[in-house]
């Protein structure tokens, strides 16, 4: 059988080495032979000798006893030897080196799931905001053990199996280690109480489905897929928890008339030529009523006027876009005998040679010739 080495030699300390040094000569061995983190053939031989070392030289009666007698003093510690060596009180120094501790979190308050809800507006709604009711279905608190989960008059109890923690400890050993794993207690769920007189109208859940009425405001301004988050109107929470909020989306309508372009309204306006040559003064619609807007002579289609302020209100912000005005000349497809008669003189008094080419067209007959 070989000699066993002497165990301050183990440990790589002097024979007047303080409590403190033995230990952190200890956990730094422990560490490198530690099988979970050495692969090493003998490295569970040494692992198993460091622990040995330790166990004795860290208790000042063994370390005496070690002292006077030697190794021979050490055997009549251990009984039958290492074999029977107890890591029990190594717990904190495996936790802390090698993860042999997991825990498990107490069933914390949660949060209320978020609803979502969609509502069609007019274009005119969503320019100048509005209140909309809506119903919903949502979780609540149970109306009649108020989310307590027990029939009305009797209150849960402390669970026996964790005593009210919510969770339980779990130690496993081998020769090599310990491991303490800290579970959600399996009769408690983690509650860390337990209901023995359900409520008869949730069924210990506390909680129950119920229809609510919501009153929605909505803002001047908001434009199609505008979402509107009203605060704690969602689902009631669990333990405690918050309720989750309530998200309404927004779709808009389109306008007989009126496009939008960010805060700007845009509107075609529709003129014969004779207006659109004579110049004109017509009426314009908008959000506020109808305005008159003087069309100059010679005007052309695609001539934009701009009515300031007659837009959009800007969202949570003071002011408004502006209506911007598109001009497009229509061609009667159906005329009067005497109609055509007069554009026929028209069309004869604008011939070309008393129309001269603008610069554009100059400039086309100019590079064709060359």
């Amino acid at each position: 059988m070989p000699t066993k080495r002497d165990y301050y030699e183990v440990l790589g300390v002097d024979r007047n080495a303080t409590e403190e040094e033995i230990r952190r000569a200890f956990r730094k061995l422990a560490f490198k032979y530690h099988p979970d983190h050495n692969h090493e053939d003998r490295a569970g031989e040494k692992f198993k000798e460091v622990n040995e070392a330790y166990e004795v030289l860290s208790d000042s009666d063994k370390r005496a006893t070690y002292d006077r007698f030697g190794h021979g003093g050490a055997e009549s510690i251990f009984g039958q030897g290492f074999e029977g060596f107890d890591f029990s009180g190594f717990g904190d120094i495996f936790d802390a080196f090698f993860g042999g501790a997991t825990t498990a979190t107490r069933q914390a308050p949660q949060r209320g799931t978020d609803l979502r809800y969609a509502i069609t507006i007019t274009f005119e709604e969503a320019a100048f905001g509005c209140e909309k009711e809506i119903k919903i279905s949502r979780t609540e608190h149970c109306s009649l053990c108020q989310g307590i989960g027990c029939k009305p008059g009797s209150q849960p109890s402390r669970c026996p199996n964790c005593n009210g923690n919510g969770q339980v400890r779990r130690v496993q050993r081998d020769i090599f280690s310990i491991f303490t794993n800290t579970v959600t207690c399996p009769q408690c769920h983690g509650e860390g109480r337990i209901i023995t007189e359900p409520c008869p109208q949730c069924r210990s859940t506390g909680k129950e489905k119920r229809q609510r009425s919501i009153l929605v405001k909505i803002p001047a301004g908001v434009s199609d897929g505008s979402q509107i988050r009203i605060s704690g109107e969602g689902d009631a929470g669990s333990r405690g928890g918050p309720p989750g909020n309530l998200y309404v989306t927004l779709s808009v309508m389109p306008h007989q008339f009126f496009a939008r372009d960010n805060d700007d309204i845009l509107y075609e306006l529709p003129i014969n030529f004779a207006q659109a040559a004579l110049g004109t003064e017509v009426e314009v619609p908008t959000l506020d009523g109808k305005v008159k807007l003087k069309v100059p002579a010679g005007s052309q289609t695609g001539k934009v006027f701009r009515l300031k302020a007659r837009g959009i209100p800007h969202l949570h912000a003071r002011g408004c876009g502006d209506q911007l005005v598109r001009l497009f000349v229509v061609t009667p497809e159906k005329l009067t005998d005497k109609q055509r008669q007069l554009l026929k003189e028209l069309a004869n008094s604008l011939s070309p040679t008393n129309m001269p080419p603008s610069e554009k067209w100059e400039g086309l007959f100019h590079s064709q010739s060359d």
